[in-house]
């Protein structure tokens, strides 16, 4: 079945979606994981680099993918039409539970944790809870709207952000012989620390997807699917190496190991109290657009699924402004059970390892559609192709490997779920039948 609605989303809201997602909690909370582990600048920045270039492979693969398969779902529908609809279910349920769920609680864990570090007086989990409610009931109005909020928040995040980039380099004390190379650096990039630090990394990079699970709703998928992806993306690795090198020249590192308000105290140092406080109060503002361009995209991979599962028809039900409310409400849902269960460390690990092995399958899908599909028009082609595919590939197995071997706990969570997911698949699939 084909997504019946008409594509309304224009090339500029499809990137903003692409960009707010990417840019969440991660950037500014992964250098605070990273640093006990990788004491140098300049293998930090690379990390930073290389993630951004993994991101930009993994992105040029999905543009293919959805410029030939246009439908809203993201790995849900890819996985399904490449391999089977076991796999694709999958991908549905990670996305609902890891995808989407896991990275909204993350972002509003850390919207609390800034606004309390601010101003103490208020209660950190109850100001998450509040942005997530006020959220979901913006998605629960008409598409119009809907698009008008993010790219307004979105341009206005990224502003911020840009702002907070060049205010920083006019500041005094600024140390660039911190990002330069040194002795001993060479042993960091091999070591497990690294590619468990890369984690975190294509954590803060998680989103450059996005374009995908809303293909559907995008005008002229064919042609937007493809820039939104590849724009949004490269835009968004330029700002992450740029932020992190503010970091690492201007806060103290010892301030900012194991701290998850990286940014706050980054702040703090090159501004001052107040200046600091100001700049915290940005980065917890700009996670609005984080968390909608999150639970917009999650709302529309269970849409699709509602529309293929007749036991799970109801995600497809909308309200009387066009929204799947269901759908809305239980990723929602969701949230706010991750929201009073986890820790954020611990959910930055949980998701980048399910979401690692959805989109490294997706990757895979590329030779994969070309030999088993190889008359089946490709508006757009993977450049430098297999080169892509390949980095990616490694790259991926290197890292759920490390996570694995370093975090058994986060990687056991994860096989649970998967587990959850098949039992799902075939209660769900029973009863399909069974009607």
């Amino acid at each position: 079945m084909s997504d019946a609605r008409p594509p309304s989303l224009s090339l500029s809201a499809a990137t903003s979606i692409v960009v707010a997602s990417m840019v969440g909690t991660g950037v500014f909370t992964s250098l605070g994981f990273q640093l006990p582990g990788i004491p140098s600048g300049f293998p930090i920045l690379v990390l930073w680099g290389v993630g951004g270039i993994l991101s930009l492979c993994g992105a040029l693969c999905y543009a293919e993918l959805g410029a030939m398969l246009p439908r809203s779902g993201g790995e849900y529908h890819l996985l399904t039409k490449a391999y089977h609809p076991l796999l694709g279910f999958l991908a549905g349920w990670v996305s609902m539970t890891a995808g989407f769920a896991a990275p909204i609680a993350a972002a509003a864990l850390v919207f609390g944790s800034y606004m309390h570090g601010i101003w103490p007086q208020l209660h950190p989990q109850a100001l998450g809870v509040g942005l997530v409610l006020g959220i979901m009931l913006v998605q629960l109005c008409h598409l119009q709207l809907i698009e008008r909020f993010q790219l307004g928040f979105t341009v206005l995040k990224f502003g911020l952000i840009l702002a907070f980039i060049a205010g920083a380099f006019f500041m005094a004390g600024k140390d660039w012989s911190l990002l330069a190379p040194k002795t001993g650096d060479g042993r960091l990039y091999v070591s497990e620390s690294y590619a468990v630090s890369l984690v975190y990394v294509m954590y803060a990079y998680a989103g450059w997807n996005a374009a995908a699970y809303v293909a559907g709703e995008i005008r002229d998928p064919h042609r937007n699917v493809p820039r939104a992806l590849v724009w949004g993306t490269a835009s968004v690795l330029v700002l992450y190496v740029m932020l992190n090198a503010v970091f690492l020249i201007t806060t103290p590192w010892e301030a900012m190991e194991n701290q998850e308000q990286v940014g706050l105290i980054s702040g703090r140092a090159i501004f001052g109290q107040s200046g600091g406080d100001a700049a915290g109060a940005l980065i917890a503002f700009g996670l609005i657009a984080h968390v909608s361009a999150m639970l917009f995209s999650g709302t529309r991979v269970l849409r699709v699924i509602g529309q293929d599962a007749h036991a799970l028809r109801a995600l497809d039900r909308p309200n009387r402004l066009g929204a799947p409310w269901l759908a809305v409400v239980l990723i929602t849902a969701f949230v706010l059970v991750l929201m009073f269960t986890g820790r954020v460390e611990q959910l930055l690990l949980y998701i980048m390892g399910l979401l690692q092995v959805s989109s490294f399958l997706c990757v895979l899908a590329v030779p994969w559609l070309r030999r088993r599909m190889p008359k089946v028009e490709r508006p757009f082609k993977v450049p430098f192709y297999p080169l892509p595919v390949i980095l990616y590939s490694l790259v991926s197995i290197w890292m759920l490997v490390a996570l694995a071997i370093d975090k058994p706990v986060e990687t056991a969570w994860g096989a649970t779920t998967l587990i959850i997911g098949v039992v799902l698949y075939y209660a769900t699939r029973g009863k399909a039948s069974a009607s």
